[in-house]
């Protein structure tokens, strides 16, 4: 019987030098404004969305936040906030908020690095994944409900279709 080699040594260095680096591979704009932070854009399905990193040493976690590039009125904020507690309810990782100061729509999480060797690739990709698969699966509940007038559950229903049985 054979055994698992488990006691490999690999370290990918400051976390941000690996969003970076995974930013570089996907040939995505970025800025990085300090040692713990880097923001880039790219197009999703439906529109261009903004991406924010930072690392936080104090609880060894990595926050990433996926904005859409508009703003909810005023107005609309309650039925939003309806809306916000639908999509939650489908999400396994992350969750949807508006930023009050400016009524921006994003997609956040935070991955626990405690104990890692600082983050892989591979995680960094899933949390960009993530979140864009997130967003751009959701954009269109935030514009039925926003522009086109429509109640949070009826966006919702009207946006997405949840597969049922096997194909």
């Amino acid at each position: 019987m054979g055994q698992l080699d488990i006691l490999h040594e690999t370290t990918y260095g400051h976390p941000m030098d690996v969003v970076e680096e995974v930013m570089i591979s996907r040939d995505w704009p970025f800025s990085r404004s300090q040692d713990d932070e880097l923001a880039g854009e790219f197009r999703g399905k439906w529109c261009d969305l903004q991406i924010h990193f930072a690392w936080s040493e104090e609880i060894a976690a990595i926050h990433t936040a996926c904005s859409f590039d508009f703003r909810i009125p005023d107005a609309k904020r309650a039925k939003v906030h309806d809306l916000l507690a639908l999509i939650n309810d489908k999400l396994w990782v992350g969750h949807f908020c508006v930023w009050q100061d400016d009524g921006l729509p994003m997609f956040r999480h935070t991955q626990l690095l405690r104990g890692a060797d600082g983050a892989t690739p591979q995680q960094i990709e899933d949390l960009l994944d993530v979140a864009i698969v997130e967003c751009d699966r959701f954009y269109p509940s935030f514009q039925f409900v926003v522009w086109g007038g429509k109640e949070p559950q009826e966006a919702l229903d009207a946006a997405i279709i949840e597969p049922i049985g096997k194909a």
